[in-house]
């Protein structure tokens, strides 16, 4: 089912979305970081039942058995970065519910893409949620801290955006279009313009794509690279820009009622949760997964983002 209908309408939603990534998630150097207010840590017990065995002198039937120690409580504290839209929001619906199960879960929220995962690198954070497998594939091939994709939550819809035009029809002959400086988004951001047939790409370039592969450009568009956080507030210089749906919506803008385009549902981008391996293991990420990926949560997903992030589980 298609949840991303393009649509021409520019106005504003009357409720505002606040926030995405992926794209997802895009490197950026000059965005600082915040912490969320830590909760008091509390922990469970591990909890162990025994029963004593008796024997039946006269028949010889065993009357009792021992029973198995129990497996420890997840429990403790779980320190995870992510973006403050959707991401922390995401995590903050289900932060009491995890408190219930005795899990004390710490976001620490980030601005930008790449402290999330330094921060996973240096261990001050237990895991991060914010980006897709071809951001952290290139991040990695630059700066290779042994992180890996877990589990998928939820699609954050790349969109094309203007601020003078209300229609991809009107977007005239030498546009400037803004669009993300990182690698992977980048290349998200010219297919999703050689989908709406603005642009055709070398086929073997694929999400790497750059603008060196395009093969074909009819409007002869031009193109402004930018770190995304920035693309937003390169609406008013430029004729349209591609902005990841964390930025769009942060900036007040309904992915459904504002895009001049939007990627479809079956996109290949979906934010995951990601840690080291050994983390993937243990049972306070788990513990995380079964929340995330919960009935509540996939409602929750839908009824407050409107189609704007749809569930990847």
């Amino acid at each position: 089912m298609t949840l991303f209908p393009a649509s021409s309408a520019r106005s504003l939603p009357a409720l505002t979305l606040t926030l995405l990534l992926a794209g997802c998630a895009a490197p950026e150097t000059t965005e600082t970081t915040s912490t969320s207010t830590t909760t008091t840590q509390t922990t469970t017990s591990q909890a162990t039942t025994s029963g004593t065995a008796t024997t039946d002198t006269a028949s010889g039937a065993a009357t009792g058995a021992s029973a198995a120690a129990a497996t420890p409580a997840a429990g403790g504290v779980l320190r995870v970065g992510a973006n403050p839209v959707p991401h922390a929001e995401i995590l903050e619906f289900v932060k009491p519910k995890l408190a219930a199960e005795g899990l004390d879960l710490q976001i620490v929220e980030f601005t930008d893409y790449v402290q999330p995962n330094v921060a996973l690198g240096e261990g001050s954070i237990d895991l991060n949620y914010f980006q897709h497998q071809p951001y952290l594939d290139e991040f990695q091939a630059d700066r290779p801290l042994g992180i890996v994709g877990g589990a998928k939550i939820h699609v954050e819809p790349l969109g094309l955006y203007s601020e003078r035009y209300n229609d991809l029809s009107a977007l005239p002959d030498g546009a400037t279009i803004a669009i993300s400086s990182d690698p992977s988004n980048s290349g998200r951001a010219l297919k999703l313009l050689e989908k709406g047939g603005l642009l055709t790409v070398k086929p073997e370039a694929g999400i790497s794509a750059t603008v060196l592969d395009i093969t074909e450009n009819p409007k002869k568009l031009e193109f402004r690279e930018l770190e995304p956080a920035q693309l937003p507030r390169s609406l008013a210089d430029v004729d349209a820009a591609v902005i990841n749906t964390n930025y769009a919506l942060e900036a007040d803008l309904n992915p459904l009622e504002d895009s001049l385009l939007l990627e479809d549902a079956d996109s290949p981008y979906a934010n995951f949760l990601a840690g080291k391996p050994e983390m993937l293991n243990d049972p306070r990420y788990n513990q995380l997964v079964q929340a995330l990926q919960s009935e509540e949560v996939r409602q929750f997903i839908l009824d407050k983002y409107k189609g704007a992030v749809v569930p990847a589980f």
